[in-house]
């Protein structure tokens, strides 16, 4: 499922570039946050989300954020999409105004580009997963935000089977926390969990939106720590993210799941949502 490496588009602070500058502390710390927006007829799904967990890691981090520059840019960049495709926002601290990791910049930096992406329909009859020997980071200072640093997800990313759509991760204690690029919820007696996100991993915005709408469906969610054991015994499993929306999971490494009836369901209404 991977998407051409070709960019449509890229706007730096709002002008047609794709170079950033070497001293851009982005790249020269991973001093910065992203978010990856699926662009569906011309529409950016849950564009409000999308900036509302920006806005809050760049206060968590001390980087201005300027949301009415960022739409402004989303507004050009969305002028060239195709009918299906990824909108990705980087804002990172900007420029050092000196060397050294002390936060020293001139301004933020925005960097707004649009991709490819493949149709994503044929996950709904299930994926599989397999389990990642590299452990997710854990610092509860970065926990749940989606900042620039993503050397564990590129490490297991790397993990990924030819026939597996993701590894899941745990952290250094042994608990699940989410897969390479995916949260992940477990079904039981008609319930909900997820693991907690305070001291590892991404709290994915559509993470957020299946906690929101699933109790409008009738359904419990509850964030807790999850061991393998709990793994196991999970009636169904699904995992999450903006690109794919909820998709079912047919196996865990050697663990089968034979029902996606509260991912179907799940699945359905959050595809029909319109923000």
């Amino acid at each position: 499922m991977s998407a051409d490496a070709s960019s449509l588009g890229t706007w730096i602070d709002g002008i047609a570039d794709s170079a950033v500058p070497a001293d851009d502390r982005g790249l020269q710390y991973g001093d910065g946050l992203f978010e990856t927006i699926l662009v569906r007829r011309g529409t950016p799904r849950f564009l409000g989300a999308h900036l509302a967990r920006l806005a809050r890691g760049c206060i968590r981090l001390g980087i201005p954020c300027e949301e009415a520059a960022l739409r402004a840019d989303v507004a050009r960049a969305l002028a060239s999409a195709p009918p299906l495709a990824i909108l990705k926002i980087i804002v990172t601290r900007g420029s050092a105004v000196r060397r050294g990791y002390a936060p020293h910049a001139a301004s933020a930096r925005r960097i707004v580009s649009l991709w490819p992406t493949p149709e994503t329909g044929a996950l709904a009859g299930g994926v599989t997963l397999g389990m990642a020997r590299t452990r997710a980071a854990t610092n509860p200072a970065l926990a749940g935000l989606k900042h620039l640093n993503r050397l564990d997800n590129v490490l297991a990313a790397a993990e990924i089977a030819a026939n597996d759509f993701d590894v899941l991760m745990l952290d250094v204690a042994g608990s699940v926390v989410s897969g390479s690029a995916c949260n992940v919820f477990l079904a039981r007696d008609g319930r909900l969990t997820t693991p907690r996100l305070e001291s590892a991993g991404v709290a994915g915005v559509l993470r957020g939106i299946v906690m929101r709408e699933a109790p409008q469906l009738g359904i419990v969610v509850e964030e807790r720590a999850l061991t393998l054991d709990d793994l196991a015994a999970a009636r169904e499993i699904f995992i999450s993210n903006a690109r794919v929306g909820v998709v079912p999971v047919r196996r865990v490494g050697e663990h089968d799941f034979g029902t996606f009836e509260l991912a179907t369901l799940l699945r359905g209404h959050i595809e029909a949502l319109d923000a």
